[in-house]
């Protein structure tokens, strides 16, 4: 039997950046930079679309919520990365390190689900552009938005209880930067197969399913622009969704592609794997906010109103 310090482990200890020991101050710098780009560029992202009412519309409300849940992932995660690197504090509570997993996690599905909203509004708004204002309505939005967020809750909460039931009796070092479900559970000194099938089946079914009516949705959204007669009407439409394309690739590429390096990449060095999960929740929330202001006039005007200058005539 187990006794209950196993079950109840004070803290862990995040082991870092294995090999690369002597670097983490330089290392730590772009990281630093990444970060305060993500929430200085996503809040006036949010404080933009809060402030003005041309930009209240769909595709506006998911962009902030995007920006949100941008702002939880790398906030829950380049802190703590931090003062690892620079400070070298790294201990990190039990219930902090499962508060870090879930918030890293639940982030993630959010932002999955999210893209898809963002699909369909895009969908909406070039299949049936006359109809757009009575399909979204503000009561039809609330219950997607409603409906992601209870869906991310409720098949990521379950990882939690699924580590709160297993026994820790024997090291405490997690070899990686944060806390993720995985790497949290195969320190356990029991069975963690139920972990390891929930942690990589259920939430990756969500996200799956998810890139499956992301594609449909633009199957059916091509169809209707190479339908439009006018080459102008097809470059202006082709133009809303520029931004959304560049954001799903820059969010599911390095997704899949760190998932299959994980799976087949076993040659690959373990700091290597580190560095490429970090930047990968940094990065996404860092050019968000540049990727949707280039392409997106509306924020280009309204933030262009904020700078302290103005062009004269």
């Amino acid at each position: 039997m187990y006794n209950l310090s196993c079950y109840n482990p004070s803290s862990f200890i995040l082991g870092g950046i294995p090999g690369l020991e002597r670097f983490h101050i330089w290392i730590g710098m772009p990281f630093c930079v990444l970060y305060v780009v993500a929430v200085v560029g996503n809040s006036i992202l949010l404080y933009l679309i809060a402030v003005e009412h041309s930009l209240h519309e769909p595709m506006f409300f998911f962009l902030s919520v995007l920006a949100t849940t941008d702002l939880i992932l790398s906030t829950a995660t380049v802190p703590k990365l931090l003062s690892n690197l620079w400070l070298e504090f790294q201990e990190i509570a039990f219930s902090g390190c499962l508060t870090q997993m879930f918030f890293l996690h639940f982030s993630f599905v959010v932002d999955s689900a999210t893209l898809l909203a963002m699909a369909f509004d895009r969908y909406v708004a070039i299949c049936f552009p006359l109809r757009y204002n009575t399909i979204l309505t503000p009561w039809v939005i609330v219950k997607l938005m409603v409906s992601i967020v209870v869906r991310s809750f409720s098949v990521i909460l379950p990882a939690v209880f699924l580590l709160k039931r297993l026994p820790f009796c024997g090291t405490h070092i997690i070899p990686h930067t944060y806390c993720e479900h995985i790497g949290v559970a195969r320190l356990a000194s029991a069975d963690i197969s139920i972990n390891i099938w929930y942690g990589f089946s259920v939430p990756l079914m969500t996200v799956i399913s998810d890139v499956i009516f992301i594609a449909v949705s633009y199957v059916f959204i091509l169809r209707a622009l190479f339908q439009l007669s006018s080459q102008g009407a097809r470059q202006k439409a082709l133009s809303t969704c520029a931004s959304h394309v560049c954001v799903i690739l820059m969010f599911y590429t390095p997704a899949f592609f760190s998932i299959l390096v994980h799976r087949f990449g076993h040659s690959v060095p373990r700091n290597v794997l580190i560095l490429f999960a970090n930047f990968y929740v940094v990065i996404p929330p860092a050019l968000n906010p540049f990727v949707y202001g280039v392409k997106t006039k509306q924020i280009q005007e309204k933030f262009l109103l904020l700078l302290p200058f103005k062009k004269t005539q």
